[in-house]
């Protein structure tokens, strides 16, 4: 970083801190993996035991309209890394590092913002679970400016073993290979409480993207579980249950460090999700699931905690998107991207706190894999989606949100005018992220 941008996070840093009478401010960004909008007590499940991500939500503000960047693993993560729309870093980062480019492709650390604007306001960052941004070693945490790494590299692993489908070996540390025995989730936890306990008296950005709901459906305390290519994505709902709720179990071993080190009042934590829930996940009210543009692909439970600076035990219709809390972490720490990076994300904490009502947006979205290609757009209780943009072989799709949540009713032939309006707000939104 320039010397001049140096001095500038520094001086906001400097001015959180006397205007906050404290040191800066702590975050926490708890991801979870495909889990299904309903699928936590805060959110309806009756099936699922959640009290640690229930509380969560009584002490802080649950979100209704939020958003995963994208329907599928590595596009949320990218945009959280970077802040910005995950189509800006090419096809690979816009769908998932597949099986063929898990190894070859990556995000490069010149793109990535947290944690690197954190660092020279005195931060230390640490990063527990799944990568997914990127296999090779220029691609690693560490590069991207994480002073701790633990966890998986590649897209999902046995919960045991810690291996990949084709039998390598997917367990690291500080960018290098470990062996380490037990369950994925529980050790990911022991990471975080260590962490948690010694960064107590610095400001800490602590990003814990969990496994846990992804297949392979392993629950805890069976690992005799053994996962095979040939089973690899078998699965119950019964292990999506235990998987749930040992995740849950995690979230309450991380709330309870915060509370010990008495640090629970100067954290900002956020919960969410990667993308829609997967087939044994429980989405809700929602249409469809992961992969795809509808509500069921990509409205994700969104949960923020800050005692003081956010209200407990309200509800907001703000409708964000993973990109948002990047922006918002940013703000909270009064420290900025670095000068040659606009961020697209929006600080939420306006919205959040009360100092500001309920904010009309437009956000976008876009697939063009696995088969399928689809181009959606939100504004208001409006949702446009063309499911082919190239051919025209399906029709344009256009749904009253407020009315039609389920998007059961298509209403574009009686909207002749917003939905061009969407439509034209959607291409011009794309040809704006093409990559340079």
């Amino acid at each position: 970083m320039l010397r001049r941008q140096f001095l500038q996070s520094l001086s906001a840093a400097a001015a959180a801190q006397t205007s906050a009478g404290q040191r800066p401010p702590n975050f926490i960004f708890l991801l979870s993996d495909d889990l299904g909008y309903g699928d936590l007590g805060c959110y309806g499940s009756q099936e699922i035991k959640t009290p640690h991500i229930d509380r969560l939500a009584r002490e802080g503000t649950r979100f209704t309209d939020c958003y995963a960047n994208g329907p599928v693993c590595t596009p949320t993560r990218t945009a959280f890394l970077t802040g910005r729309y995950q189509q800006r870093f090419g096809a690979e980062l816009e769908w998932a590092i597949g099986v063929a480019n898990n190894k070859k492709t990556g995000l490069k650390p010149s793109e990535t913002v947290l944690p690197r604007a954190f660092k020279p306001a005195g931060y230390r960052s640490a990063v527990f679970g799944k990568w997914h941004v990127g296999w090779n070693p220029e691609f690693r945490p560490l590069r991207h400016g994480f002073d701790e790494s633990y966890g998986i590299l590649l897209g999902n692993a046995d919960m045991y073993t810690h291996k990949y489908h084709d039998g390598s070996d997917d367990l690291w540390e500080n960018d290098q290979p470990v062996k380490q025995e037990g369950y994925l989730t529980e050790l990911l936890a022991r990471k975080a409480v260590s962490f948690i306990d010694r960064n107590a008296a610095n400001p800490f950005f602590l990003y814990l993207p969990f496994n846990a709901v992804h297949w392979p459906f392993q629950p805890p305390n069976k690992p005799e579980s053994v996962r095979t290519p040939a089973n690899w994505r078998d699965g119950e709902r019964s292990e999506y249950v235990g998987m749930a709720e040992g995740m849950d179990d995690a979230v309450g071993q991380v709330m309870s460090a915060l509370r010990r080190n008495r640090l629970d009042n100067n954290t900002l934590v956020v919960f969410t999700n990667d993308n829609g829930g997967e087939r044994l996940s429980d989405s809700g009210s929602f249409f469809h699931t992961k992969s795809t543009l509808f509500e069921g692909g990509i409205r994700v439970p969104a949960i923020a905690r800050w005692p003081g600076r956010i209200p407990a035990g309200r509800t907001s219709k703000q409708t964000a998107m993973t990109m948002d809390f990047t922006a918002t972490f940013l703000a909270a720490a009064g420290v900025k991207a670095p000068d040659d990076i606009q961020l697209d994300g929006t600080d939420l904490m306006p919205v959040l706190s009360g100092r500001m009502p309920v904010q009309d947006r437009t956000l976008c979205w876009r697939i063009q894999q696995a088969g399928r290609r689809q181009l959606a757009v939100r504004r208001g209780r409006w949702k446009y989606i063309d499911d082919n943009t190239t051919n025209r072989t399906f029709p344009e799709l256009l749904f009253d949100l407020e009315e039609d949540p389920s998007e059961h009713k298509n209403v574009f032939y009686k909207q002749q005018g917003i939905a061009s309006g969407l439509r034209k707000a959607g291409l011009d939104w794309e040809a704006s992220v093409q990559p340079k």
